[in-house]
């Protein structure tokens, strides 16, 4: 009886001692950090989710994974967008608070334009002294508001959620906006990979050309570093250069896009863009499967910007349209970039002398 007494006496201490350092801990950390590094996250390395969202509607939430950071849960994040973003949470320093003549009006700019940030962490429930960690978990840590940028752009408003002050927030050494690096929007993070695979994944690649139909072509890998070149036009097979052959499969390995539009340009722009004729298709099946393609389309030079549509120039030589992922999104690409996978079959047939463009200049061989 007495031995149970004494367990029952030794396990209610234990959870006294336990509840004393969860209160004393969280404390603890709350009047060493206080109200100046509300908006740092000290440990980057445990963020696994940033959800950001503002009075547009526009909605991004950026998750960890072991291989890499994944956006709304279909997406790849742009990395680098992404290592930004840590970045400047771990950076971010409180300025000065806000005056007290302009605080009101800057609460209310926040509340109508602000952009909503939620930091998720993996952190323990006990932190001694920062040295002994128990019970990891995930946890929402911060939350907070990103306004606008001062009049003198030396600093960015910001609000903890609850908080009945706001503070101007900045980045030592750095002179720019912090909060552009806050955008909800999706197309801001979306990684900018179109095709990305390597010669040995590569089954098949075909290029079709909308103003000369002659010159489409499909690549064939039937073999080890054996490859069969088919003209589209009638299904011929032909001999091909397969040096050539190989540099342009090589191509896919990296290829980007500039810009993304779906959710930036009006849908009625997009509508009109997507339904004129295209220029080229290219298409890419990998031996598991998977296939992608890209449509390309003109691009007018914008005279007076994409807010006005109508003031338009003669053929942008440089850039033009992309549609991709089974037609959902419209990026913008280079010809810089995409010249070398646009010759025509002529190109890549053995013996055939040719004849090609290259963005202003014809080439001869």
């Amino acid at each position: 009886m007495k031995k149970n007494n004494r367990i029952t006496i030794i396990i209610a201490a234990l959870l006294l001692i336990i509840a004393g350092v969860l209160i004393w801990n969280n404390r603890y950390l709350t009047t060493i950090q206080g109200d100046s590094a509300d908006f740092q996250v000290w440990d980057t390395a445990s963020v696994t989710k940033i959800y950001l969202a503002d009075r547009d509607d526009f909605e991004t939430l950026l998750e960890r994974h072991e291989d890499g950071w994944t956006l709304n849960k279909t997406y790849k994040a742009h990395p680098k967008q992404v290592e930004n973003l840590l970045t400047t949470l771990y950076k971010v320093r409180i300025k000065m608070p806000v005056s007290v003549a302009s605080h009101d009006n800057v609460v209310k700019q926040l509340a109508v334009k602000g952009t909503k940030v939620e930091v998720y962490q993996i952190v323990p429930r006990i932190n001694l002294f920062n040295r002994i960690k128990l019970f990891n978990h995930e946890k929402r840590t911060k939350v907070f508001y990103v306004g606008d940028a001062t009049k003198d752009g030396s600093g960015t408003f910001m609000l903890k959620e609850g908080a009945d002050k706001a503070y101007i927030v900045y980045i030592r050494g750095f002179r720019g906006f912090v909060s552009t690096r806050f955008t909800a929007n999706p197309d801001d993070w979306r990684d900018h990979t179109i095709f990305h695979e390597s010669l040995g994944d590569i089954q098949s690649v075909s290029v079709e050309f909308q103003e000369k139909p002659q010159g489409g072509f499909r690549i064939d890998n039937v073999g080890r570093h054996q490859y069969k070149l088919t003209r589209l036009y009638d299904n011929a097979d032909l001999p091909l250069d397969t040096l050539k052959v190989i540099n342009f499969l090589s191509s896919f390995s990296d290829v980007r896009f500039e810009a993304l539009f779906t959710n930036s340009l009006p849908q009625k722009r997009i509508d009109s863009i997507v339904n004129s004729p295209w220029l080229h298709k290219i298409s890419l099946t990998t031996k598991d499967g998977k296939s992608q393609e890209i449509k390309t389309f003109t691009k007018l030079v914008q005279l007076g910007g994409y807010s006005d549509p109508s003031e338009v120039g003669g053929v942008d030589r440089d850039r033009m349209y992309g549609l991709i992922n089974d037609g959902q999104d419209l990026v913008l690409i280079q010809y810089y970039i995409f010249d070398k996978l646009l010759k025509d079959v002529d190109y890549y047939e053995a013996g055939h002398p040719i004849q090609y463009e290259i963005g202003h200049y014809e080439v001869y061989e």
